[in-house]
């Protein structure tokens, strides 16, 4: 499995912090600060292996940048695990809805994460 992993999050720290666990458990990692940046990344990498995508950020927020990567016949199979604070039932749901392939709520457990990553097609 190639264990590359783009992480899109408004907030340096959530990438900061992901990007050290992440990397202790053998993954690449690449990030970004908004989800235009991501879908450029992606357009020109498309060997990732997951996205984690925050769903809250200014500009373009996850839900419209998740409907853009399945929009986008090159990247469409990408698969996408939301990130989001907001860890109600119908939010789970509208990620999905979304396109999603996971959720996964902050502050982020790590195992379930893994467990996550690993679950993916």
């Amino acid at each position: 499995m190639n264990k590359k992993v783009l992480i899109v999050d408004d907030d340096p720290r959530n990438i900061f912090a992901l990007k050290l666990t992440l990397k202790s458990k053998g993954y690449q990692i690449e990030s970004c600060t908004m989800a235009q940046e991501a879908i450029d990344i992606l357009n020109k990498d498309n060997e990732f292996s997951a996205v984690l995508m925050d769903m809250m950020m200014p500009e373009m927020d996850g839900y419209e940048a998740i409907r853009i990567i399945r929009e986008t016949p090159s990247i469409s199979k990408v698969p996408v695990i939301a990130v989001t604070a907001q860890a109600m039932p119908e939010d789970r749901q509208k990620c999905l809805d979304a396109g999603a392939n996971d959720y996964i709520s902050k502050p982020i457990d790590v195992d379930q994460l893994i467990k996550a990553l690993h679950k993916l097609p």
